[in-house]
């Protein structure tokens, strides 16, 4: 059913208070995803401990082992075979590692190409050369065939001082580990991956220090960009595991652990309620509204406005993704403000619209005469495929659109990552630079070995990081740019910046005050910068 078919409006007041409303057509039924389960390799996870096990009676020491999100099998146990495909996952196999721009159409099986066959030899000469400098003495390469996949059977034992030397990694530093790697799968590096993906499975742990915690979901991100697994695997740990209601109570604290979030959603508030301030007929548009929690404080203050409350029309939009989170279909998030509202005596409208913010058209906004009109972007235009990704280039669409409604204000809420159109290396570079500042955050708010947190990270963080390394193409929908960016998307269709509030920044400090001393804000020509440290997270603008 389409977004347009779809729309319902929820009315909580008399309809004599109302100046005017509107009948829409039934909500239907949300769509329901049906994620085919991919599966890497003979590796398991240790949910007793939280981080990782290698299974050392393996012979293949190579072989990739190193899953640490429980996402594919209930026992942690799984084939070597794809479910989705016939063909061999080996990242050894005669095919290259992956491809930039795509990944399920490798037939890793496929008889060797003269490519491949001089791939292979350029292998075999690269382990006579190493050979010397990196394995134990006694090793017979001879034993190895013109099969990049024997290299697996060999047993291969490593001096692990001589092979760290020759790629140019200190002894311990698991961040040099984890740039050495990234690069390796970005030039093809067939062996260094391989020595590479080893390494880290012997180092990283969902319980381990920022760093380790992070390295595991990069480590899982390279298993399943190897394995063309990270789609299957992103749409899982958002719509699958865990229940709903355990993935409500990891988001829940995920808000409260990192200030970032709610500094977002606060400084949107804070600026919707200056550009609407005397106004009586007010149009919310939320371009995601999740659990529409974001709005409870607002419709409260609204409320109590001296001279009295305005009324309300707030349009939701959202897809199934979010639907599982909630346990059910817009209607829950409907009758939830309606409920607020008439506990604040405000009389109030929900437009559902149960769609991907990319599907909109302007019919689905139901826009009327005389109200004024506040859109809200908070961590959702990044989401939106633009002109990299399909020639539609629904984000500039989008925002075209809305600018042709004449919003009174827009606000726009985005992480200050570089991820949408880089190569893999850089975008691989800027995923580990701003989760290493995320993580850190974390680290300060809850102990290490917090189950609470481990279930957090991997089920709200862990599959955007997921998604990041492992996806191209319309499969990878993290997609973010730097505020220079959306300032020139803004300003060509037609937008001038809108100056957030002092008033709304003091609220801000004072919040993070009560975190942390390491978070910081700044305010630069009216747009604010949340940043840990030394690195700016999240940054909150709005426009007219």
């Amino acid at each position: 059913m389409s977004a347009r078919d779809s729309n319902h409006s929820y009315k909580c007041s008399d309809d004599s208070q109302m100046p005017y409303y509107n009948n829409s057509a039934p909500l239907g039924e949300n769509g329901r995803i049906h994620v085919m389960q991919n599966n890497l390799g003979n590796h398991y996870y240790s949910p007793d401990t939280g981080s990782q096990r290698i299974n050392n009676s393996n012979p293949q020491v190579f072989e990739a082992q190193y899953c640490t999100l429980e996402s594919s099998s209930a026992n942690g146990v799984y084939p070597a075979q794809s479910s989705t495909s016939s063909h061999s996952i080996s990242p050894l196999s005669g095919s290259p590692l992956s491809q930039h721009d795509s990944h399920s159409d490798h037939a890793y099986s496929s008889p060797p190409t003269a490519s491949c066959l001089t791939e292979v030899a350029d292998l075999q000469t690269k382990l006579k050369e190493l050979e010397n400098a990196i394995l134990i003495p006694g090793l017979d390469l001879d034993i190895i065939s013109d099969s990049p996949e024997s290299l697996l059977q060999a047993n291969v034992q490593l001096r692990p001082d001589n092979w760290r030397q020759l790629l140019g990694i200190d002894a311990g530093d698991l961040k040099q580990v984890l740039i050495a790697c990234g690069k390796a799968v970005a030039e093809n590096d067939v062996f260094a991956t391989k020595l590479l993906i080893s390494e880290l499975g012997q180092v990283v742990s969902v319980s381990g220090d920022p760093m380790q915690r992070l390295g595991a979901y990069m480590l899982e991100g390279i298993v399943a960009r190897l394995s063309s697994s990270g789609s299957m695997l992103y749409k899982s740990l958002k719509c699958k595991e865990p229940t709903s209601s355990e993935l409500m109570s990891y988001m829940h604290l995920l808000y409260e652990i990192c200030p970032f979030y709610k500094f977002g959603y606060m400084s949107a508030n804070g600026a919707i309620a200056e550009a609407i301030k005397g106004e009586n007929f007010v149009h919310i548009i939320d371009f995601q509204i999740a659990q529409g929690s974001q709005w409870v404080t607002l419709v409260q203050a609204l409320a109590a406005r001296p001279g009295g409350p305005p009324y309300i029309r707030i349009t939701g939009i959202d897809d199934s993704n979010s639907a599982y989170a909630r346990g059910g279909g817009l209607d829950i998030v409907g009758r939830m403000l309606c409920n607020v509202a008439k506990s604040c005596g405000l009389p109030f409208e929900f437009n559902a619209v149960p769609a991907a913010s990319h599907e909109v058209e302007l019919q689905h906004l139901a826009i009327r005469p005389g109200e004024i009109i506040a859109v809200n972007f908070a961590y959702q235009l990044h989401h939106v495929p633009d002109e990299s990704v399909s020639t539609e280039n629904h984000r500039d669409r989008i925002i075209r659109m809305i600018k042709s409604i004449s919003p009174r204000v827009v606000t726009l809420v985005e992480q200050e990552s570089n991820t949408n159109t880089a190569p893999f290396f850089p975008r691989y570079m800027e995923t580990l630079n701003y989760y290493t500042a995320m993580f850190e955050s974390i680290d300060v708010a809850l102990p290490r070995d917090d189950r609470r947190r481990m279930n957090t990270e991997q089920h709200c963080v862990a599959r955007d990081i997921v998604n990041l390394i492992a996806c191209e193409g319309a499969e990878r929908v993290e997609r973010h740019e730097l505020y220079g960016k959306w300032k020139s998307r803004f300003a060509m269709a037609g937008f001038r910046p809108y100056p957030l509030s002092s008033v709304v920044n003091n609220t801000i400090n004072t919040l993070l005050h009560s975190y942390n001393s390491y978070y910081r804000l700044e305010e630069r020509d009216g747009v604010l910068y949340l940043g840990w440290k030394n690195r700016v997270l999240v940054v909150s603008s709005a426009w007219c």
